[in-house]
């Protein structure tokens, strides 16, 4: 009983917009004990999704300005009487698991807004740009009574397209002068973007941002129309984060998508195809967990790889071999 009072608790503390519930609410969505997984589940489950923020995800390649961005535009948005949640995903190191989680350090001017909360989380082992349970927090932002949830990657690739699975508006951030940049964007992630920013526009960098925008908004028109866009999106816009130049126009571009999308019902199509996908996607991770979690799957696990590795199997068929076993449990 005490344990459900403290969900209770902390549910309370969260919707009544508690800075404190609700880092440590995000604390318990992304922690892996199976216990904190149950509370967290039961945290989720009594908070509802009533509540609906803008949510838009940001992804950028390294070095383009994603975080003096992420702080103008808050800024901006916070001037203007809203509230804004930053859920930075910083990478893990594939060595030692950890994570420097300096996103703070670099907003510092955001970080102690009262209308703003910046919460950093490592990527771990996660595919896509995403912590695992980025979308969780999404969630928890969202019942703490924020109006704008700012998802910020990694960095850019192939899958990193996974954000826009949990975002509204999709903004891929990019640099002037970049040379050959859109091979390392790949096309994939631009047929994802619902505008592109190219930030640094300013001193002597303006002609080349404004070419490198031309180009993009050239890209831009040569691929297939996509059914959940208004005329002229996606496209491609300067700013200057640096100078706060080019974020109310970037705004309002975004403001119109997002309206035009709620009318359209393009907005409810998409948020109920997010939810089927990360449907999906726990099915898929609570099905390798329990081949984690059982003893006799596990030791099965660890034989199998050992005959990867050393090549008396294939992958496919020593995946085979270890799934076996759960196949005719299932067929029982």
């Amino acid at each position: 009983m005490s344990k459900q009072l403290d969900i209770i608790a902390l549910a309370r503390g969260v919707q009544a917009s508690d800075r404190r519930s609700l880092a440590q609410a995000i604390t318990l969505v992304e922690s892996g004990r199976a216990d904190h997984r149950e509370q967290a589940l039961a945290l989720l489950d009594s908070l509802g999704s009533e509540k609906q923020a803008l949510r838009i995800g940001l992804s950028g390649t390294p070095g383009v300005g994603k975080s003096t961005f992420i702080e103008s535009f808050g800024l901006m948005l916070t001037g203007m009487g809203k509230r804004v949640a930053v859920l930075a995903v910083d990478p893990s190191s594939a060595r030692s698991g950890g994570s420097i989680l300096g996103d703070k350090t670099r907003m510092d001017h955001l970080a102690r807004d009262p209308n703003a909360f910046i919460r950093p989380s490592p990527s771990q082992t996660q595919l896509g740009g995403v912590a695992r349970r980025s979308r969780e927090a999404v969630a928890l932002c969202e019942a703490a009574g924020f109006d704008i949830v700012l998802i910020e990657t990694v960095g850019v690739g192939q899958s990193e397209t996974v954000v826009a699975q949990m975002a509204d508006l999709f903004i891929l951030l990019l640099a002037p002068a970049g040379g050959d940049e859109l091979q390392g964007v790949k096309r994939g992630i631009m047929e994802m973007a619902d505008i592109i920013l190219v930030n640094k526009a300013d001193g002597d960098l303006m002609p080349q941002a404004t070419r490198t925008c031309a180009d993009y908004a050239g890209a831009l028109r040569l691929l297939r129309k996509r059914p959940q866009d208004p005329e002229g999106f996606p496209k491609a816009l300067t700013i200057s984060a640096l100078e706060a130049e080019g974020l109310q126009n970037a705004w309002d571009q975004m403001v119109a998508l997002a309206e035009w999308r709620k009318q359209s019902g393009v907005w409810d199509n998409t948020r109920q195809n997010q939810s089927s996908y990360w449907f999906q996607q726990d099915v898929r991770n609570g099905l390798l967990q329990l081949l984690q979690d059982d003893p006799s799957l596990a030791q099965r696990m660890d034989a199998a790889q050992a005959d990867v590795a050393s090549g008396r199997k294939t992958p496919a068929a020593a995946a085979a071999d270890v799934l076996e076993p759960l196949q005719a449990r299932l067929i029982k």
